[in-house]
């Protein structure tokens, strides 16, 4: 099939040559050339229809060519495409501000634009950080943050600094400014003669112990609520999150809650940080905040913070950091029609029988020899593979098990991006309960192919 009336092959021929992709080994790669979709299906240049199992990198939300979405755009386009944010304004922007403060947390009452996720959470870092120099009486020594093993919150110097995904980031380290890390309260993989009901008073002993020592010296703790998406799906056990607020409230230190992955209803609430009452000091955001349809990340603070900006021209007590595409009207548009389609189509509350599917097809999967842990939260899913079942040994990363499950996905028509061993399921949250029962049962056949000669 022809695209454009450009012939197929030379379209892989350019894919494979002169495109390179993101996370891709490119002497590796196997051109898959997705053309058009329709609601929760990509298709390939050949016709051949997939089930978007990860919601095109768990950004979209509502399905792809959702009308609502289209029209919001076309009428944005017949307004203005692309106005800066530097020192002016537009409307639909403005509204979409109004509209996520209305629906945030408590407490997050102002709102700042750029691009994607990993510039959201470097906002929030160096806003953060600048607060403490110009808030009444100044802080010049809080210059460290306190993140997670294993985290990942974006590609920028700044988020890879914060993030500790050894793989990703260890190429980059003369590069990167020192941070406070400490392990991740991961629900599977747990510390020896740790209690999984004491599991999260364990991690949170080991915050209150670096934040009773040094808090002087500390910006912000950065977590993603609930859930290490990119770090393997990391689950935190139950009240880690509150713990964590409440730590950093009491000796004074910000929060930054990365909602990239988490957010947009993922986790069966609008925001993860709803499901343990916490309002953190800045939620970033991106990724489903159009739909899927185009990159707009906002970063949502307080007062507090806000207020330590405000001043005289000649203080240069400013901001100085913005994106040329900064509050773009269409990204805008996509978000505010996204939004209203939440209400709309009532897509939270209809998510449970959802929710309920997903986790009585994923059930047996438990009892696979090779399969380690099954775990869930709302539409965000995840199914790692292990070696041994009982003593939790991975496979190595070169052996490519996840990957060779979601090879068997795709011939099924489903299209699954793994974590290394682990089997990522994040759909659309438009996904019917015919299609869940697909995915599952393409990702039983892959890890009986997959595992087949263990």
């Amino acid at each position: 099939m022809d695209w454009n009336g450009i012939p197929r092959e030379e379209l892989i021929r350019w894919d494979r040559t002169i495109y390179w992709h993101p996370f891709t080994q490119m002497a590796e790669y196997e051109p898959l050339i997705f053309v058009a979709a329709e609601g929760c299906e990509l298709i390939d240049i050949d016709g051949n229809r997939y089930i978007d199992g990860v919601s095109s990198l768990w950004c979209n939300i509502h399905g792809h060519r959702h009308p609502r979405i289209d029209q919001a755009i076309r009428e944005q386009l017949d307004r203005v495409a692309h106005v800066t944010a530097l020192g002016c304004s537009n409307p639909t922007s403005i509204v979409l501000a109004k509209r996520l403060v209305e629906i945030a947390p408590s407490g997050l009452t102002r709102v700042f634009f750029s691009d994607n996720g990993a510039t959201a959470v470097e906002v929030a870092l160096k806003m953060a950080f600048q607060y403490w120099r110009q808030c009444r009486p100044p802080r010049p020594e809080k210059n460290l943050y306190v993140a997670l093993e294993g985290a990942y919150h974006g590609d920028t110097l700044g988020a890879v600094s914060v993030g500790g995904v050894e793989r990703f980031h260890a190429m980059f380290r003369p590069l990167l400014f020192p941070c406070i890390r400490l392990p991740a309260p991961d629900t599977y993989r747990t510390p020896a003669g740790v209690p999984a009901d004491r599991l999260a008073e364990y991690h949170l002993g080991l915050l209150e112990q670096v934040l009773r020592e040094r808090h002087q010296e500390i910006v912000a703790v950065v977590v993603e609520p609930l859930i290490q998406a990119a770090a393997g799906m990391i689950f935190h056990p139950p009240g880690y999150l509150r713990g964590v607020r409440e730590l950093t409230q009491k000796y004074d230190v910000f929060l930054i809650a990365d909602e990239v992955a988490v957010g947009m209803g993922r986790t069966g609430r609008m925001f993860a940080c709803e499901h343990e009452s916490v309002s953190p000091d800045f939620l970033c955001l991106a990724k489903g905040l159009t739909g899927g349809y185009l990159p707009l990340a906002a970063t949502l603070t307080t007062d507090r913070v806000w207020e330590a900006f405000l001043g005289r021209y000649e203080e240069s007590r400013t901001f100085f950091h913005g994106h040329t595409y900064t509050g773009n009207p269409l990204g805008a548009a996509a978000a505010l029609a996204t939004l209203a389609i939440f209400e709309e189509e009532q897509t939270l509350a209809k998510l449970p029988p959802k929710v309920q599917h997903l986790a009585e097809r994923l059930a047996p999967l438990r009892d696979h020899p090779h399969v380690g842990d099954v775990r869930q939260r709302g539409l965000i899913a995840a199914v790692e593979l292990v070696r041994d079942k009982t003593t939790k040994e991975p496979y190595p990363w070169g052996e490519k098990r996840g990957f060779r499950v979601c090879q068997v996905a795709r011939r099924h028509g489903v299209w699954l991006r793994p974590l290394g061993n682990v089997i990522v399921i994040m759909p659309p949250l438009a996904i019917s309960l015919q299609q869940i029962e697909r995915i599952v049962e393409a990702i039983a056949d892959g890890i009986d192919w997959a595992t087949s000669d263990c």
